[in-house]
């Protein structure tokens, strides 16, 4: 029989590179998407993967249970991207968040309880974890959230448990550190950063840049995903990390030194609300399934940079 795997948000930045790997690997003789095409959903980060006959496109919300039922139908798994993912506007408004989250994610596990799916692949995220001020989170740390947007991702996660302990749904979690890498909204640091110095702005940093994250090319953290797709065991959860950790502040000397500008672009602004200090999680167990990270971090990083520097004129 062929094999039929459910994408949801693949129009998005992690989805489509994912699409691509997956498209590569064969493993699927057809891929479906489920996309809202929101603000940050865009057909251009499928360019050539659309005309594959293997791929079928379906416009709609993970929200809206009949266009649920209609992209499930027939699947053999499910990977499910699809979230509001920007912290700054969690700030500012939650519902979104609650909408696609929560009530998405609900929706698409009361799908795949009538659908009979084989694994059940749920992304979330370092943040559930909150600030870590020196240690590295273990797959069994508390959470902390800090945002609603981490808080409504740790609901989400408690859906995904709960089906799977309720109705014996096969589910996997996989809570990635910091993406970088091409086909990225440019409301997140590099793209953002990035597009405001090919403009001629200003760039502004929050506080004093010292907020550090854990930098993971979205490459590496793609192919993690797939071999916990192919590995895990219904319950696992694994972390996806580099412990490639850096200050905002050096990534953003990094962004104009690549780009042949003065740090007289820098421009310190005051800090968000909530800002976590620092994110770091221990992936020894995704490590121990033979997974590590190949693209090193100074040329992920530049070619990042000068991707999205051609995108925006640069």
């Amino acid at each position: 029989m062929p094999k039929t795997i459910l994408i949801t948000g693949a129009a998005g930045f992690i989805g489509s590179n994912f699409v691509r790997l997956l498209l590569r690997s064969g493993e699927y003789d057809y891929i479906r998407i489920l996309d809202a095409l929101t603000y940050a959903g865009n057909l251009d980060n499928l360019a050539g993967c659309l005309d594959d006959p293997r791929v079928k496109f379906i416009q709609g919300d993970i929200a809206n249970s009949e266009a649920a039922r209609r992209a499930m139908r027939g699947c053999n798994a499910v990977v499910h991207f699809a979230a509001e993912t920007h912290v700054d506007r969690s700030l500012s408004s939650a519902d979104p968040f609650l909408h696609t989250n929560v009530l998405g994610t609900y929706v698409l596990l009361e799908t795949a309880r009538e659908s009979d799916i084989g694994k059940f692949l749920h992304i979330s995220t370092d943040e559930v974890y909150g600030p870590m001020i020196e240690d590295s989170a273990k797959e069994d740390y508390p959470f902390n959230p800090s945002s609603p947007y981490s808080a409504s991702k740790v609901a989400a996660e408690a859906m995904v448990n709960a089906y799977r302990v309720s109705f014996g749904i096969p589910t996997v979690v996989v809570r990635p550190a910091n993406n970088y890498g091409p086909y990225q909204f440019p409301e997140k640091l590099i793209p953002f950063f990035v597009k405001r110095a090919v403009e001629g702005k200003s760039l502004p940093v929050y506080g004093e840049g010292l907020q550090v994250r854990d930098w993971l090319h979205v490459e590496d953290n793609c192919r993690a995903i797939l071999l916990a797709l192919r590995e895990g065991k219904s319950g696992d959860v694994f972390n996806i990390g580099t412990d490639n950790h850096h200050k905002n502040i050096e990534i953003t000397r990094r962004i104009i030194e690549i780009l042949g500008l003065g740090e007289d672009r820098i421009e310190y602004v005051t800090d968000r609300l909530g800002h976590d200090f620092r994110y770091a999680v221990d992936s020894t167990k995704i490590r121990n399934l033979g997974w590590r990270p190949e693209i090193p971090f100074d040329k992920g990083f530049k070619d990042t940079v000068l991707w999205f520097a051609r995108q925006f004129g640069g």
